[in-house]
């Protein structure tokens, strides 16, 4: 009866959704990833949008989106007019190697 218990508790905790996190950074697109992030242009993400994006945090190290960030990311990118220095705070949860956007916002 307690090993059932223990069972049940254990499969309702990693049943759980991750909690969502957020990383502040510059937003590029995979292809430009290794170039230096603060002069990325906004015109050169979007025009490279098809090899998706990712964060670059403070330390230097890159993260890749999912799809639907993705397609946020690129949202944003067309609706701003920061021409460079693209910073953003993401919110999502990390999968792996690969961070699940909820949300994006440049600053």
């Amino acid at each position: 009866m307690m090993r059932a218990r223990i069972g049940f508790l254990l499969m309702a905790l990693l049943a759980l959704p991750a909690a969502a996190e957020t990383w502040t950074g510059r937003v590029v697109d995979v292809l430009c990833k290794d170039r230096d992030a603060a002069n990325h242009t906004r015109q050169c993400a979007i025009v490279c949008s098809q090899t998706g994006y990712g964060l670059v945090t403070s330390d230097g190290k890159f993260t890749r989106f999912d799809s639907a960030g993705n397609a946020r990311t690129l949202a944003a990118l067309k609706a701003s007019s920061k021409e460079n220095d693209l910073r953003v705070e993401v919110t999502g949860t990390r999968d792996g190697d690969i961070i699940k956007v909820d949300s994006i916002v440049l600053e």
